[in-house]
């Protein structure tokens, strides 16, 4: 019933690909469907953003450590939406295609040039974390060699985008984005019906001996932050045909991700204190709960659903940062030329993302080290932008570097350093960030 349920649900998946590449006529279809999108297609579309599979397996798998206090995770992403809702109307007015698209009206052409390398760079890193994800849900599921599952998932991942671009992404978005909801939602319920017991959640939240507040600091400073600025949050925001259908789509997602982080992490509690721990070092732990307790009809409808979730993720990543890179050629890509060069970078992006997770089989510990460059290189120059500080504009270049660098020192840091210095190094870098662009500039002297 469950191999069933799956190859029914990605033929499906596969024919509104193909039906969604004839529906493509110019490149603006391809890289913003058309900015036609209403609110419950932009809705849903960022909701599976947001609820990848390295979002969902990964929250479930930090329980494991921090209990209830994995929610934090998504409620992080939630604060994030809402410190955007302010500034999604603007975001909406003046993106085009992408963010670096609006790095550039703001900070200028070399700076746009520099953050079209950066970002796909950081991102490739995001792509690599959906890849693992996936491949631990084949794992878990059908006992496929992560290997096998990682090259499987990246095929289907890459021809996947390559074929529909962001058209079919909005199309199947809604749909994977309820089922998710109702397959997570349901399988909370049913466990809340067992008699066995859980942690008490007094115990391990908001804080305790694997998450402290410091933790929670940085979390916000390299999580939520790319929420408020983030290229593929922005790729949602683009497509909205308004800015009030963007901002009513960005309130209701922030909304439902709160009381979904804590379903979350109550399934993942449920889990490391239920299931056998040796099969939990190489599994999802969500995959493995619902195989146990639930009807095999609906674990087919939940595998089907974690796929596609991840899958939704990964192209949105993908094409966003192929879309980046193609700007490196031609700042306007809605031409022909700049579409073959799109889908060429998404071969290459895909391919060395799939290399990557390989090496890396850490969901979480991949994605947060791709976000702590990002985020320290671009959260303070895109935030001054976006509610007008007056900044200097000529050093922003090196702001970026400077950030991105030394925040990615210290996240590698976290895991070779004892004590807490890791983490104020990321933090220090968002200071040396913002005191880069705080120097004033020069004015040219005048000549009498």
């Amino acid at each position: 019933m469950k191999v069933t349920i799956l190859i029914l649900y990605f033929i499906f998946i596969v024919a509104l690909g193909i039906y969604s590449w004839l529906k493509i006529k110019e490149p603006t279809d391809y890289f913003i469907a058309g900015k036609r999108s209403g609110f419950w297609q932009v809705s849903g579309s960022l909701l599976a953003t947001v609820l990848g599979g390295s979002a969902i397996l990964g929250t479930v798998n930090l329980t494991k450590d921090q209990s209830w206090a994995a929610a934090w995770y998504l409620v992080a992403a939630s604060l994030g939406l809402w410190l955007l809702v302010p500034l999604v109307g603007k975001v909406n007015r003046l993106g085009k295609y992408t963010l670096t698209n609006l790095i550039g009206q703001f900070y200028g052409e070399t700076a746009r040039k520099t953050a079209s390398v950066i970002i796909p760079l950081a991102w490739t890193g995001i792509v690599a974390a959906q890849i693992i994800a996936s491949a631990k849900i084949l794992f878990s599921f059908f006992d496929m060699p992560y290997e096998t599952g990682v090259l499987l998932s990246g095929a289907v991942f890459i021809l996947y985008t390559l074929i529909g671009g962001q058209i079919s992404i909005i199309k199947t978005d809604l749909l994977q984005s309820c089922i998710i909801l109702f397959g997570v939602i349901l399988t909370a319920f049913m466990l809340w019906s067992a008699p066995e017991q859980v942690p008490a959640f007094s115990q391990s939240f908001p804080f305790n001996p694997h998450f402290s507040g410091i933790d929670l600091v940085i979390l916000i400073l390299t999580f939520s932050s790319t929420f408020v600025v983030g290229p593929d949050i922005y790729s949602r925001v683009f497509c909205a045909k308004d800015e009030k259908t963007a901002r009513k789509s960005v309130r209701i997602v922030a909304s439902v991700l709160l009381p979904f982080a804590f379903i979350l992490a109550y399934v993942g509690v449920f889990a490391f204190s239920h299931l056998p721990a040796g099969k939990l070092e190489e599994s999802a732990a969500l995959i493995d709960i619902i195989n146990l307790y639930l009807p095999d009809w609906i674990g087919g409808v939940m595998a089907a659903a974690l796929l596609s979730a991840v899958l939704s993720s990964a192209d949105t990543t993908l094409l966003t940062s192929s879309m980046i890179l193609s700007e490196l050629i031609h700042p306007d890509i809605n031409n022909a030329r700049s579409l073959k060069n799109t889908r060429y970078f998404i071969l290459l992006s895909g391919a060395i993302s799939v290399l990557l997770a390989l090496k890396v089989t850490s969901i979480i510990g991949t994605l947060l080290l791709a976000l702590a460059f990002y985020s320290g290189a671009f959260i303070v120059p895109l935030i001054a932008a976006l509610t007008n500080l007056k900044v200097n504009k000529r050093l922003s270049i090196w702001a970026m570097g400077a950030g991105g660098l030394i925040a990615l020192s210290g996240k590698l840091g976290t895991g070779l350093w004892a004590g807490n210095y890791g983490y104020w190094i990321i933090i220090l870098a968002f200071v040396i960030n913002a005191a880069i662009l705080a120097i004033p500039e020069r004015r040219p002297a005048v000549r009498h």
